[in-house]
């Protein structure tokens, strides 16, 4: 339990250090959201749901790499769940930017008059 709140912790004062980054995040989301408000629907999040899969699966491959560990050392459940937690967030992240961007690309996601 104290790796669980740790890691939690740990996100926070990461969190805290880049506020600004995150707040403009959410702002160009609200934007997106905003400008694809009449055209929001499951066609359009049909393709955001497969990108923010195949960006969770590739993240599972790449980000022990990209934090300069292995697969192989893996070894520990809490290990495991991080890896999960980042790779499904990141995933998650990615469906909830490309289904605004996907509604504003889409010919069947017609604005409703």
């Amino acid at each position: 339990m104290y790796e669980i709140w740790l890691a939690l912790n740990i996100v926070y004062e990461i969190a805290l250090g880049v506020w600004p980054a995150l707040l403009l995040l959410l702002l160009v989301w609200i934007a997106l959201l905003v400008a694809a408000r009449g055209r929001l629907s499951a066609h359009a999040l049909r393709p955001a749901l497969a990108l923010g899969a195949l960006v969770a699966a590739a993240l599972v491959l790449a980000v022990p790499s990209l934090t300069q560990s292995s697969l192989a050392n893996m070894g520990y459940w809490v290990d495991w769940a991080n890896l999960l937690a980042i790779a499904l967030g990141l995933g998650a992240l990615a469906a909830v930017f490309a289904w605004p961007l996907a509604a504003l690309a889409c010919p069947r996601c017609r604005r409703a008059a």
